[in-house]
């Protein structure tokens, strides 16, 4: 695979089977260095299922990934998920620094301090993460899953739960993510996030990979048309 896509995370007819239901079906696909793919698609198309395979955290049924011709390692990857895995009772601060001590980070403090400025999380560094609100959370769970710098990140449905404060506030920390030398896929059902955020627009319906399109290319009118002419139904679960 790495003869066709140097330096690109790729899978290969990958297929994943929760006893008789099928939740992915047959996916090729390539991400590349610098990308911020958007994967768009209802509940029930399977769109945690494949980030959990990106993650390495679920393996496929069937077919193979690969970064840069490689199984990709687990210190190569950020993943935030629906779950923040952050500690209640410990401050900001003091969530990154034993995160950071996981992946053994040094020096710790000095990395924990650039993401609170980056994440404007400077004020409340020093507040327990109990009484954070949910976009404070959003941006101490995005921070911990950068401490390592990993070169794949993953977010799942970041948006969830956010007020218009906070929408704002995270859109504008996605944005500095861009970069040559990361790949980011970001699962979402709003429409609206992926074109303002993604160089690259993926729908995923029923497990199948049914639209792959670049950014540039596209209308927020053609998207609309694009995603609803390719789902089938809206099911529940993923």
């Amino acid at each position: 695979m790495s003869e066709r896509f140097p330096g690109a995370l790729e899978l290969s007819r990958v297929t994943h089977n929760y006893g008789s239901v099928t939740a992915l079906n047959s996916i090729d696909l390539a991400l590349h260095r610098g990308e911020f793919c958007v994967l768009l698609g209802p509940n029930g198309a399977g769109k945690t299922t494949l980030l959990k395979i990106l993650a390495t955290l679920v393996r496929p049924t069937e077919g193979a990934m690969s970064w840069g011709g490689q199984f990709p390692e687990r210190h190569q990857i950020g993943y935030v998920s629906h779950r923040s895995m952050l500690y209640e009772e410990l401050t900001g601060f003091e969530n990154l620094l034993f995160f950071a001590g996981l992946y053994g980070l040094d020096p710790a403090t000095q990395r924990a301090n650039q993401l609170c400025d980056e994440f404007g999380l400077s004020k409340s560094k020093g507040y327990k993460v109990a009484g954070y609100s949910r976009g404070m959370r959003q941006r101490l769970t995005l921070a911990r899953a950068l401490l390592h710098r990993p070169k794949i990140l993953l977010l799942d449905e970041p948006f969830t739960g956010l007020d218009q404060h906070g929408y704002r506030t995270l859109t504008t920390v996605l944005k500095t993510l861009k970069s040559k030398q990361r790949t980011v896929m970001m699962a979402t059902h709003n429409l609206k996030e992926g074109l303002e955020l993604g160089s690259r627009i993926l729908i995923l319906d029923s497990g199948r990979l049914v639209y792959d399109v670049e950014r540039k290319t596209i209308s927020m009118s053609e998207l609309e048309a694009a995603y609803f002419g390719n789902i089938s139904q809206e099911v529940e679960g993923e």
